[in-house]
């Protein structure tokens, strides 16, 4: 018996390779992808500069940086008053004296109750030993005083400064140079009229 020959085989066909991907796609996609992340970190900055701005309300550039301290956590100035005590106050009798006179007034006299600022209990009691002489400065001081010399408040600060001064000066302290802005290291800290009516 004849076996029927086969066929050739037939050659299995070559498998097809899937076209290259295009690459320009994928770059695109990448290139894209990158410029958006750069222009998302631009608009953030430029956000933040603004709210920054906007914050320091103008201020200069040599004001400290957003991450700097807040100002309570650094040392207060040597001169800043410590505001955890309460401040003590040396209050002196009311003053009545007669102001200087001046051409076409008849004469007007001064009512001022004065308190004193120091810096503890301590020196507030111990002042009460120079009170004679103390009343006496701040009589003169006064005295030498026109009303148009007190009637404003530069006056009246004029004539608290010199207050200042003569007490201190009288505790041992030296007075300042002439028209210095800042005042003797006494322990009179600040002179304070309570009431002051001239009349």
């Amino acid at each position: 018996m004849a076996t029927a020959a086969k066929p050739p085989a037939k050659p299995e066909p070559a498998p097809v390779e899937a076209p290259p991907a295009k690459r320009g796609g994928k770059m695109l996609l990448i290139i894209v992808l990158v410029l958006l992340v750069v222009l998302i970190v631009a608009v953030v900055g430029i956000g933040a500069l603004l709210v920054l701005k906007k914050n320091s309300g103008g201020e200069s550039h040599d004001a400290p940086p957003a991450h700097a301290e807040p100002a309570a956590a650094q040392p207060a100035p040597p001169s800043a008053v410590d505001l955890t005590k309460p401040p003590i106050f040396a209050l002196l009798d009311p003053f009545t004296v007669n102001l200087r006179a001046e051409r076409g007034d008849d004469g007007r006299y001064l009512q001022a109750v004065i308190a004193l600022r120091v810096p503890d209990q301590l020196t507030a009691d111990r002042l009460k030993g120079f009170m004679p002489e103390i009343r006496h400065r701040i009589n003169m001081l006064l005295a030498a005083r026109t009303a148009f010399d007190v009637q404003e408040v530069d006056g009246r600060e004029t004539l608290a400064r010199d207050i200042q001064i003569q007490i201190n000066t009288l505790l041992g302290f030296p007075p300042p140079p002439p028209n210095s802005p800042t005042l003797s290291n006494g322990p009179i800290q600040a002179v304070l009229f309570n009431s002051f009516i001239i009349q």
